[in-house]
């Protein structure tokens, strides 16, 4: 079995796997209440929090004995990255088990490959969270090739910031896609942005937003509020949904916190979905990713370090 660990951000995460992609266990403590009084995660809290938490979520997980432990290793907040990859060494170097540094986001499309739903490659895969937003084309279960990137805001960013606008809890594609089944779509036409190529951009329509908040009276923005959430999310989804048709491709695949979004579920019937309980950060997806990763052999995973950057 492999272990993963994940503390990219604020989700501390521990899981066990088999080989064949089994999910023997996956515990996620998420930080979200922590940091809904701030709008937004704070770096530093979410590594201090980390450290409170790891030890706790590994003891729930163990469950069996790994022959290898996954963790993550980047893109993430540096210091939140460094509690899991300190762990994971640590670990490892205790048990003189090999050590799989994973990449975050590999991690993501590897939550495909785990049972029952066990994708297999190639496939277009949107790859859409809070920090990222991309299009890549996946051949081998080894990795991806990027088609497109976000030259902005990514799409969970653009969800969170208009929370804010509207006055939303934190996470905000939670609250705004709860609020959005209240409101009316097309009462309002926010923009689009078409930029060359397969890339996306999200702060124009943010923008937008804005605009139209600062235009209404408290009373108005009360009243509207739903219809402004679901006009919102509309042009999103949309967004997503027309750069990942002009993609292409005969099987389309969908990851990432913003996969669990219920409009763009219903958006795309028929491509495959991470299930929801694998869209936000989790550790079963890195130790599925770290199945197709190099491992570093016991002892020359010790200057491994985390880095902040894909």
């Amino acid at each position: 079995m492999i272990l993963g660990i994940e503390t990219s951000c604020d989700e501390t995460a521990a899981a066990l796997i088999t080989h064949d992609g089994e999910i023997v266990s996956n515990v996620v403590a998420s930080q979200a209440d922590l940091h809904a009084k701030y709008g937004g995660v704070v770096p530093e809290v979410a590594s201090r929090r980390h450290l409170d938490l790891m030890v706790p979520v590994l003891e729930e997980a163990l469950v069996a004995e790994p022959e290898a432990i996954a963790v993550t290793s980047r893109p993430g907040l540096i210091g939140a990255l460094l509690v899991g990859v300190s762990a994971a060494k640590a670990l490892a170097w205790a048990r003189r088990l090999p050590l799989i540094p994973v990449n975050h986001l590999h991690g993501h499309v590897a939550s495909l490959y785990l049972r029952p739903l066990d994708l297999q490659p190639p496939f277009t895969c949107l790859l859409a969270s809070g920090g990222h937003t991309m299009l890549l084309d996946v051949r081998d279960r080894s990795g991806y090739t990027v088609l497109g990137t976000t030259l902005d805001d990514a799409a969970g960013e653009a969800f969170d910031k208009g929370a804010r606008l509207l006055g939303l809890g934190y996470p905000g594609g939670r609250e705004i896609d709860a609020l959005a089944r209240q409101g009316d779509p097309s009462a309002y036409d926010f923009p689009i942005a078409r930029v060359p190529g397969l890339d996306f951009s999200f702060s124009g329509l943010k923008t937008a937003l804005l605009y139209t908040v600062r235009e209404l009276s408290a009373s108005e923005l009360e009243a509207r509020r739903a219809d402004l959430a679901a006009s919102y999310q509309r042009a999103i989804v949309r967004a997503l949904v027309e750069r990942l048709e002009t993609a292409g491709g005969d099987r389309i695949a969908v990851v990432g916190g913003v996969a669990a979004n219920s409009e763009l579920r219903a958006a795309l019937p028929e491509a495959a979905l991470a299930p929801l309980d694998l869209c936000t950060d989790n550790a079963a997806m890195i130790a599925s990713a770290g199945r197709y990763a190099d491992p570093v052999p016991y002892p020359d995973y010790l200057s491994l370090d985390a880095r902040a950057t894909a």
